[in-house]
């Protein structure tokens, strides 16, 4: 972490907490405007990266430029995700134009090409302000355009309630952060988006902005991207779609929430807002600020705090300290021994990749698990306990194990590539160490499918899901190993509490 003072707009703001200064460049003399480079935090409003922008340009008297673009070769580019993010890039175009702010995008295809767009803008601009997400994508061009690009880089983390450096370094336990967190939270939920005292920018620009107001399915169609994984008609894109989300949580999940939400067979069990908040369309602040103010019994509130925050912001606490989140070598070091010491055990539930990706395995309730990810772009979290489990008992040794746990939550999930969901799965690997030692799992503890077939009509219910029309999604040669630290030379732990981000 580079520690140089923050320029006055930041070095005041409330929210410093949230700011990583990522080179020791100064800011630019000469400039036309402060840039905000968005590429995960897909919302307009209450968003800490464009306040910091507009917090910084009043101070140096600049308009603030807000720039998305999206590259069609990103690994498991598709219909979907695409969609997604398209849709709420749209929603942030005209919300950046009611706060008096331009937005500019660009959707790279074939006919229109804009190599180092970030870096071209970058040179009439005094600063950039980015995300700073810890996962996948983002990370690492944030990382390399912070390296390359002759201007200072701030980062600002806009994807928790809590600042991670509010709570601190070198916390190894889910407890410790607890002890932490929770405190702190009352003091984050209240914030005013940043007041813009200058003009939007309406200055050259080095290229020609993309216009998304017309047809998104036109334009994705003509992408060369995955279209056999199609649009998720269950989590429709955009803004309102997310505030409908949020609403639904409040009117039909919350009240009832701490007793109904690990029944995934309930449709009002769950919120759904996982995609919503991966994308940045939601952010957490708004959401607690609807659940403190609902009028439902304290235990729903609670336990729905415990899962937003709880969890989803431990998951970010440990993805930050991580070199690579989606690695293999984050699972617990015993986990990654006991299943080495049954990698060659007899698997006789094993599957071919065709019949796991398109759910059509001979475990029907994991096919029903499956089927949610390939119809909906999303999972019912205790489904993903089962579902992640029971994948060390399909594949051959627990490498491909968790290669094509990511691959398959990656691919076909809305909410995947997050350290939600890796934190998740990495759970299923490892978490804490059972007495007995198993075929195949070893120390850890496997996990049956009761919860869900016990239950009254649970059963019917999972073969109904199992046997649901689902696309025929492409089949690839073999799930991408290196991608997430399966080489056969990858040893190197990557564990929560051991810092390693600069």
């Amino acid at each position: 972490m580079v520690t140089a003072a923050l320029p006055l707009g930041l070095s005041d703001w409330r929210e410093v907490p949230r700011v990583r200064k990522l080179n020791a460049v100064p800011l630019a003399a000469e400039a036309h405007y402060v840039l905000c480079w968005l590429q995960q935090a897909l919302r307009a409003t209450d968003n800490p990266a464009i306040d910091a922008a507009v917090r910084l340009g009043n101070a140096l008297r600049l308009p603030v430029l807000v720039y998305h673009g999206v590259r069609q070769d990103y690994p498991y580019a598709s219909d979907r995700l695409h969609y997604f993010i398209l849709g709420a890039s749209r929603d942030v175009a005209s919300g950046c134009r009611a706060r008096g702010l331009a937005c500019v995008q660009h959707v790279d295809r074939e006919e229109h090409r804009e190599k180092g767009l970030v870096y071209r803008l970058g040179a009439n601009a005094a600063a950039l302000i980015v995300e700073d997400q810890p996962t996948f994508v983002a990370r690492w061009q944030t990382e390399r355009v912070a390296a390359r690009i002759p201007i200072p880089v701030y980062a600002i983390n806009a994807a928790c309630l809590v600042p991670p450096a509010v709570v601190g370094d070198g916390i190894s336990g889910r407890s410790g952060f607890l002890r932490r967190h929770e405190p702190e939270r009352a003091a984050w939920v209240d914030a005013n988006d940043e007041p813009t005292d200058i003009a939007p920018y309406q200055g050259p620009l080095p290229f020609v902005p993309d216009t998304l107001d017309g047809n998104l399915d036109m334009l994705v169609t003509s992408l060369a991207i995955d279209h056999s994984v199609p649009v998720s008609a269950a989590f429709p894109a955009g803004r309102a779609a997310a505030e409908t989300r949020l609403t639904r949580l409040i009117d039909d999940v919350l009240p009832d929430y701490a007793a109904t939400r690990n029944d995934a067979t309930r449709r009002d069990g769950a919120s759904g807002l996982s995609p919503y908040l991966h994308f940045g369309v939601l952010g957490p602040r708004e959401v607690m600020r609807a659940v403190t103010a609902a009028s439902v019994g304290a235990r729903h509130r609670i336990k729905f705090a415990d899962e937003l925050l709880g969890w989803r912001e431990w998951f970010h606490y440990q993805a930050r300290a991580m070199s690579a989140p989606e690695s293999y070598g984050r699972i617990a070091g015993w986990a990654r021994a006991t299943l080495a010491d049954h990698s060659g055990d007899s698997r006789p539930q094993q599957e071919s990749l065709t019949a796991m990706l398109r759910g059509e395995t001979r475990d029907e309730s994991w096919n029903a698990c499956q089927r949610q990810f390939l119809r909906f772009g999303w999972m019912h979290n205790n489904l993903r306990m089962y579902w992640a489990k029971r994948i060390l008992a399909m594949t051959p040794d627990p490498e491909t194990a968790w290669a094509t746990a990511c691959y398959l939550n990656d691919r076909l999930s809305l909410d995947g590539r997050d350290p939600a969901t890796y934190g998740n799965i990495a759970a299923m690997f490892g978490g804490a160490p059972g007495e007995t030692d198993r075929p195949v799992y070893g120390r850890v503890v496997p996990r049956g499918d009761g919860s869900t077939r016990g239950r009254d009509g649970g059963a019917a219910w999972i073969a109904k899901t199992a046997s649901q029309p689902v696309p025929a999604v492409s089949i690839p040669a073999d799930v991408p190993r290196e991608r997430y630290g399966c080489g056969c030379t990858n040893t190197a732990d990557d564990q929560p509490g051991k810092a390693k981000r600069s």
